[in-house]
């Protein structure tokens, strides 16, 4: 059946009237295209409660930090030192022998009563901001997996990390800058590398970024030898415009926009880039609360000190490793729990803390989500002959602070030597789904079409954790 579309009906419109309508048409095709190269057209419909956070900076331990020396000290532990394990403990390393207390002494501080240890006298300071997970689990005890399972949400290669399903899910809030930034230790990557930090299925422009914290903050980013601005500028163009072509004949390649995207990115990066790793502009009094006049505090401290200043320019998820390499390299204390701890406790303590306070006093850290722990804790257990203790992923410590989270308080525990989770274990899907929760995504609805299947950060579990939810 046809139907007859009478154009009498229309009220009648002036040659004015109508190339207005059209102007504005065509005006907002304009904006609707540059939103759309910025990512912001697919963050809209994504959000899905009003967030309490605009970032997340994840302070992360690499190599996984003790929480009964740190966090959760265990008097049974101090009492049964020296005496045998409980029956059928799964170790990493065969060598592990009878229980050890912790080496260090602790207090209570701040207005909650938190325990602290000695080795975190700046944090100690700043307790009441922090909010406690006691009983965190994970799925691998070897630290590939584990820091994959941390990251993306699975113990195994493939899929998208946290920062990734961010930058996915709520667009870029900055045009000059990516949405997700990677800094690493001076003593190397963590285990897996870019797989932590990598888009798995997702397009390629929400992987995360490594930016140096000296020099040049991302590699071959320079114009090089006898390029100028214009002639950079025409070849991307060019490159542009074969692209574009190219894509036009391969409808759903979306890894030909990513690309697109991504060397439009990396030239507005040029400037954008350098600027916000100059700490020039910073007071020197700024620098001190970081601890940059200080040698076993200033690489922390200057790559703490840039998180605050990528945040402030709309980087939406930055990521920070304490540790590098392997063993006592970083925090993976199997060949001496105490000096592998006093190194790393001491490198990181007055950074985080004067990132908390300098959020605070900017009017940042309500909406500045921070993330705190490694992939997995440590044994009970003294592990061979210099006092180590082995990997535990059946019951660690993390902590969050700021973004909406209700500081001075505690979730979970563990049991009384601080083996396994026995109140209200937490699983790594908890945590996910919380990050997303505070800035403004349901985790079981943020999803994507991958072979076939409707893939999320929290896989078919997770709950967010309202307990320490402000």
């Amino acid at each position: 059946m046809t139907h007859a579309f009478d154009l009498g009906a229309l009220p009648p419109a002036s040659r004015r009237e109508l190339l207005q309508q059209a102007g504005s048409g065509l005006g907002w095709l304009g904006l609707l295209d540059l939103l759309r190269r910025d990512g912001r057209l697919d963050a809209a419909p994504r959000r899905h409660h009003p967030p309490k956070a605009k970032a997340v900076i994840w302070l992360f331990m690499y190599g996984g930090p003790s929480a009964m020396d740190t966090f959760d000290p265990k008097p049974e532990l101090d009492r049964m030192d020296g005496k045998s394990p409980p029956a059928g403990v799964d170790t990493f390393f065969p060598d592990n022998g009878n229980l050890m207390r912790s080496p260090y002494r602790f207090q209570r501080h701040g207005q909650c009563g938190q325990w602290v240890s000695e080795v975190y006298p700046a944090l100690a300071k700043v307790v009441d901001k922090l909010a406690f997970l006691k009983s965190v689990r994970c799925g691998s005890n070897n630290h590939a997996p584990a820091l994959l399972h941390l990251n993306t949400g699975h113990p195994r290669v493939g899929f998208p990390s946290t920062g990734s399903w961010l930058s996915y899910g709520m667009g870029a809030e900055s045009s000059d800058l990516p949405g997700f930034v990677v800094m690493y230790d001076w003593r190397g990557g963590p285990i897996a590398g870019p797989q932590n930090w990598g888009a798995g299925f997702l397009p390629s422009q929400h992987q995360g970024v490594p930016l140096r914290s000296s020099g040049s903050p991302i590699l071959n980013l320079a114009l090089p030898n006898g390029a100028t601005p214009t002639t950079q500028r025409a070849q991307l163009d060019l490159l542009a415009e074969l692209n574009r072509q190219h894509a036009e004949q391969r409808p759903g390649e979306g890894e030909l926009e990513a690309r697109i995207k991504s060397y439009e990115l990396a030239y507005r990066m040029q400037t954008a880039a350098p600027e916000a790793i100059d700490l020039s502009q910073e007071t020197e009094a700024t620098k001190r609360l970081y601890g940059l006049d200080r040698p076993i505090t200033s690489y922390f401290g200057t790559q703490c000190l840039i998180a605050r200043r990528l945040v402030e320019r709309g980087v939406r998820f930055v990521q920070l490793y304490s540790g590098g390499g392997h063993q006592q390299e970083s925090w993976d204390a199997h060949f001496g729990l105490k000096p592998n701890h006093d190194l790393h406790c001491a490198e990181t303590d007055l950074p985080i803390a004067g990132l908390l306070l300098d959020l605070e006093r900017r009017g940042l850290l309500d909406q500045t989500l921070i993330v705190w722990g490694g992939e997995f804790g440590r044994m009970p257990m003294s592990q061979g002959e210099n006092k180590g203790r082995d990997h535990n992923p059946q019951g660690f410590l993390m902590w969050m602070a700021g973004g909406g989270v209700q500081g001075g308080t505690s979730l979970g525990q563990t049991d009384e030597i601080g083996l396994n989770a026995v109140v209200d274990p937490i699983e790594v899907n908890d945590v996910h789904a919380t990050i997303l929760h505070q800035l403004g995504i349901d985790h079981e609805q943020l999803t994507y079409l991958h072979n076939g299947r409707r893939f999320r950060l929290t896989d078919v579990a997770g709950k967010v954790l309202h307990q320490i939810l402000a």
